[in-house]
């Protein structure tokens, strides 16, 4: 995994993140923390996660329910409401869109080989006052 991820950038996705991990069931916190890590987000930490959980609760995005554990205090289990899963959908085509146009521009600011220097730039992207 690549240990130079911007912490800004997964604080922009992480709400949807959390609302897609949530659409294939059930969680409480720890257990949400243990599999968007599994799914490739080994920095993620339960200090990250359970600001945004709170926040998704009182926009009404999630609900949640306590559930009494046979080996601790009682879990907090949570699940997305109408409302998440609207704001799911809602993100991830905004998230889509922002990925098709980040990756085209990094399409054409990249040169092919990679070991290739950048071209000047040329007449044509400067401006005239």
């Amino acid at each position: 995994m690549d240990d130079d991820r911007d912490p800004q950038l997964l604080k922009g996705v992480l709400p949807m993140l959390v609302l897609a991990a949530l659409r294939q069931g059930e969680s409480y916190g720890y257990e949400l923390v243990t599999r968007l890590q599994d799914a490739g987000l080994t920095e993620l930490a339960a200090g990250t996660l359970y600001p945004v959980l709170n926040r998704l609760e009182r926009e009404g995005r999630v609900s949640s329910r306590l559930v009494a554990s046979p080996s601790g205090p009682a879990r907090k289990y949570y699940l997305p409401t109408e409302a998440g899963t609207t704001e799911l959908a809602r993100a991830q085509r905004s998230w889509l869109r922002l990925a098709a146009t980040v990756a085209r521009v990094l399409d054409t600011a990249t040169p092919t080989d990679p070991d290739a220097a950048p071209a000047p730039p040329t007449d044509d992207h400067r401006r005239t006052p």
